[in-house]
């Protein structure tokens, strides 16, 4: 199950509006105006970002964007080619991806100097994300939230990169999880 399906149950099952007694008929629901779309403001610049990712051949791995939100950054990604199995993504500090190892990207993203980990007592680094399920195809896709970070906090003087690292990072050791090597990166840049 991707974990767009996963958030997707979650909200159904924990929306009451949209709970219904089997005994008694469901009233028709209005349908949404077709304006609902249009009256979504377009982002302000800065408030969005976008990283095309490649691994260490330099071949393309997708894409992860970014959208500023309220109280956090809506992340959004489309994934290829990747090895099955559990995989660690962080923003990383500097916006350099030099293969084969992308140590150019330098460590997570902590402007607040805070521990790694969502999991420990004082993390968590603003570029902490979760895992990725990447099954058999070496494909996945992705929709979260990332609470308190900024977009515009990635384009400080020498950037951002979007690093997925060879495993799991394991939301608690400090710096990064225990989350391997780095298998593909790329950086943020404004679209």
């Amino acid at each position: 199950m991707t974990i767009r399906a996963l958030l997707i149950a979650a909200a159904l099952t924990t929306t009451p509006a949209l709970a219904q007694d089997a005994g008694t008929p469901a009233a028709a629901a209005p349908a949404p105006a077709a304006t609902d779309a249009a009256k979504k403001p377009a982002p302000k610049p800065g408030e969005m970002a976008k990283a095309a990712l490649k691994d260490a051949q330099g071949k393309d791995v997708g894409t992860v964007t970014f959208e500023q939100a309220p109280t956090g950054v809506l992340v959004k990604g489309t994934l290829s080619n990747l090895p099955a199995g559990e995989h660690a993504i962080h923003i990383h500090e500097t916006g350099k991806c030099d293969a084969p190892d992308f140590k150019t990207a330098g460590g997570h993203f902590n402007p607040t100097k805070k521990q790694h980990g969502v999991l420990a007592a004082k993390g968590k680094h603003e570029g902490d994300l979760p895992n990725l399920y990447v099954p058999a195809d070496g494909k996945v896709q992705f929709d979260f939230f990332a609470q308190g970070l900024k977009v515009k906090s990635m384009f400080d003087k020498d950037g951002s990169a979007v690093v997925v690292h060879a495993t799991k990072d394991d939301y608690h050791t400090d710096p990064a999880g225990d989350a391997g090597g780095r298998i593909a990166c790329g950086l943020a840049e404004k679209p």
